[in-house]
C-alpha cells in the first residue's frame, strides 16, 4: 500500500512538474515561432503552431529596416562594462562590511535594502535633470554611470553574505604566511569567492541588459540606443509590429541563455555557498 502511494505521489509530482515545464516554456516556443512566420501568417485564423513555412522575413527586415546590430552591440557593451564595474566596486564595499566594523555600518546596509524598495521611475526626473546638467543625456558612459549606481547596493548586500561565510582564520593565515590584507583579498580570497562573483556579474549583466525606463529617458539616438529601447519602439499607438518584435525578442534572449549556460555551474555553487557555514 505505502509502494502505491509512493508511486502516485511521484507520478502526481512529475505530471505537475511537466505541466509547469509546459506552461513556463510555451511563450518562448511561440515567440520563436512567431518570429519565424510570414508576416502574412501571423494573424492567420485558426491559428497555426506550427508554420506551413519558415521564413526569416522578420529578421531580415530586424536588420534591413531597423539598425537592431547598433541595439546589441550598445546593450552587450553597456551590460558587461557596467556590470563588471558595479562587482568590482561591490566585492570591495562587501568585503569592509563584512570584516570591519564602524559606527555607521548598521545604517549603511540599511539604506542599502531601502534603495531596493524604491521604484527607479521614481527618480527619473531628478536623473535626467542631473545627467543634462552633467551633458550625459545620449551618451552611453552616462547610462553605464546610472547602471552601476543602481547595481551596487544589492550586489553589496549579496556579496556581504558571501565574505561572511568565508572562514577568517583562511585570511589570517594568509597574513601571517606575508601577505597584506589586499594581498590576502586578491589571491586567496577571491578565488575562493569566484562563485559568488560571478553569481553577482550574472545578476549585474541581467538587469542592465533587460533594464528600460531609464535606457528610454535617457537615450535618444539611434546610435546609443540599447534592445530594451528598440523592442519599445515595435509599439505605436495604433499597432504592434508582432513579428518584427517577435524575432528582435529571440536575439535579445541568446546572450543572456549564452552566458548561463557556460556559466551554471558557478551560478549554482555561488547561490548555493550561504547555505553552507564555513
Amino acid at each position: 500500500m505505502i509502494g502505491k502511494e509512493t508511486t502516485a505521489g511521484r507520478a502526481t509530482k512529475f505530471t505537475f512538474l511537466g505541466l509547469w515545464l509546459v506552461f513556463s516554456l510555451f511563450p518562448l516556443y511561440w515567440i520563436t515561432v512567431t518570429s519565424l512566420k510570414d508576416p502574412g501568417d501571423i494573424f492567420s485564423f485558426p491559428i497555426a503552431y506550427w508554420p506551413e513555412r519558415f521564413s526569416l522575413e522578420n529578421y531580415q527586415g530586424l536588420f534591413g529596416k531597423a539598425d537592431f546590430g547598433t541595439y546589441l552591440v550598445n546593450s552587450l557593451v553597456v551590460s558587461t562594462v557596467a556590470g563588471a564595474v558595479a562587482t568590482a566596486i561591490s566585492t570591495l564595499s562587501a568585503y569592509v562590511l563584512a570584516r570591519f566594523e564602524f559606527r555607521s555600518k548598521s545604517a549603511l546596509l540599511m539604506a542599502f535594502l531601502v534603495t531596493q524598495m524604491i521604484p527607479s521611475f521614481i527618480a527619473l526626473g531628478p536623473l535626467y535633470l542631473l545627467m543634462t546638467d552633467l551633458q550625459l543625456v545620449d551618451n552611453r558612459l552616462g547610462l553605464m554611470l546610472v547602471y552601476i549606481a543602481v547595481c551596487i547596493p544589492f550586489c553589496t548586500v549579496m556579496l556581504r553574505g558571501f565574505f561572511e561565510n568565508v572562514p577568517d582564520a583562511l585570511e589570517e593565515a594568509a597574513m601571517i604566511d606575508g601577505l597584506s590584507r589586499l594581498g590576502a583579498l586578491l589571491r586567496v580570497l577571491l578565488p575562493v569567492m569566484r562563485p559568488g562573483i560571478v553569481a553577482a556579474f550574472i545578476f549585474n549583466f541581467v538587469n542592465c541588459w533587460n533594464e528600460l525606463f531609464l535606457s528610454v529617458t535617457l537615450m535618444n539616438s539611434d546610435e546609443n540606443k540599447t534592445v530594451p529601447t528598440a523592442l519599445n519602439g515595435f509599439i505605436s499607438s495604433f499597432n504592434i509590429d508582432w513579428g518584427s518584435m517577435s524575432a528582435a525578442a529571440v536575439l535579445t534572449i541568446l546572450p543572456t541563455m549564452v552566458l548561463f549556460a557556460f556559466a551554471s555551474r558557478h551560478i549554482v555553487r555561488g547561490l548555493t555557498a550561504g547555505a553552507v557555514k564555513g
